[in-house]
């Protein structure tokens, strides 16, 4: 469980390509991998993987196809800077939102302006996961929870103070650019369920 909050943005030191897997790792800049244990969770933008080793000043995960398909880990190289999150402790405050690190799918960044002191990102997004945005309502993008501004047809926007495009990897995105989405776990489970008998999704 995580909660979107990233704790640092570490530097992909080296990746390692096995078939249909690989091996991810990175150098951490304002964390210590002193503090981690091997299995540990962690979050690179936004995408839950498991400590495999760890490094001086760093750490080394493995992925599957699964993660290929859903996010953009797949076209890092060495030298990107990534979002790092670190799992939520029981006693961590509940800053953001729920993310659980299931990346659901990427989306284009397809617009980027000046807002007086914000930044207003808009953001392309399938089909299939459209039902699930709405206006003020919580998103994770590549790990970072945001509230939506607001919704378009196929497109939504977020907007962001300069402290979180200093500190997350959001202010180097360029138009084109993909990023991964996670999407409310909560309103998932609404459209998704029937509770009840009744069908929420209709």
């Amino acid at each position: 469980m995580f909660t979107g909050i990233i704790k640092d943005v570490g530097t992909v030191s080296d990746i390692k390509k096995k078939q249909e897997t690989f091996e991810l790792s990175v150098k951490l800049h304002q964390l210590s991998s002193a503090d981690m244990n091997l299995g540990d969770s962690i979050a690179i933008n936004g995408t839950c993987l498991t400590v495999i080793e760890k490094l001086t000043n760093g750490f080394k995960v493995e992925a599957m196809p699964e993660t290929f398909r859903r996010t953009n880990l797949g076209s890092l190289e060495i030298n990107d800077h990534v979002d790092i999150e670190p799992a939520l402790g029981a006693s961590d405050k509940l800053d953001g939102h729920f993310v659980l690190g299931h990346v659901d799918t990427t989306m284009e960044l397809v617009d980027k302006q000046t807002d007086q002191n914000s930044s207003v990102l808009t953001f392309k997004v399938p089909e299939e996961y459209r039902k699930y945005i709405v206006e003020k309502g919580s998103v994770a993008i590549d790990g970072v929870s945001l509230t939506v501004s607001s919704v378009g047809n196929d497109t939504f926007q977020v907007s962001l103070i300069p402290f979180t495009l200093e500190h997350t990897v959001l202010g180097e995105l360029k138009i084109n650019q993909s990023a991964n989405l996670e999407v409310d776990i909560l309103g998932k489970y609404i459209l998704d369920s029937k509770v009840g008998g009744y069908d929420y999704a209709k």
